[in-house]
């Protein structure tokens, strides 16, 4: 299997690159060209709104390294440019499977280095490494 502990790293240092340009780089030597980085669980006022339709809440989901790029910019700045927060590797990556790995991460709050937020990630990687799939399971 790829070394984990590489795929992690960069795993977790997307979310926090605050260069536009390196964040792009980044994201695509990581991740496959058609990748799918899938949020299980909406947050609760998506989850509200589909009740309040009567459907299911779905999980969100964006394809391909443009979309992958925006979905990793729009977090960093809502949680890391402002400076309240940074993402770190929580515990050691867990291989699942062949090529499948559980990451699973801190949304460490920079004042007191208290984790405030984290959750899970599933990364299913293709025969080059990069991630194939994501799964994020927050909380």
């Amino acid at each position: 299997m790829t070394d984990l502990k590489h795929v992690v790293d960069r795993y977790v240092a997307q979310w926090n690159e605050p260069d536009p340009e390196a964040r792009r780089a980044l994201i695509g030597a990581l991740w496959a060209p058609d990748a799918l980085h899938v949020l299980v669980v909406p947050p609760q006022e998506i989850r509200d709104a589909a009740a309040s339709l009567a459907v299911p809440a779905p999980p969100l989901e964006v394809r391909g390294l443009d979309a992958l790029n925006a979905r990793v910019a729009r977090a960093y700045e809502m949680f890391v440019a402002p400076g309240e927060h940074v993402f770190e590797v929580a515990a050691e990556p867990a291989v699942l499977l062949p090529d499948v790995v559980a990451v699973r991460w801190s949304m460490v709050a920079t004042s007191t280095r208290a984790a405030v937020g984290g959750g899970v990630d599933v990364l299913a990687l293709d025969a080059d490494g990069r991630i194939r799939t994501d799964h994020q399971f927050i909380g």
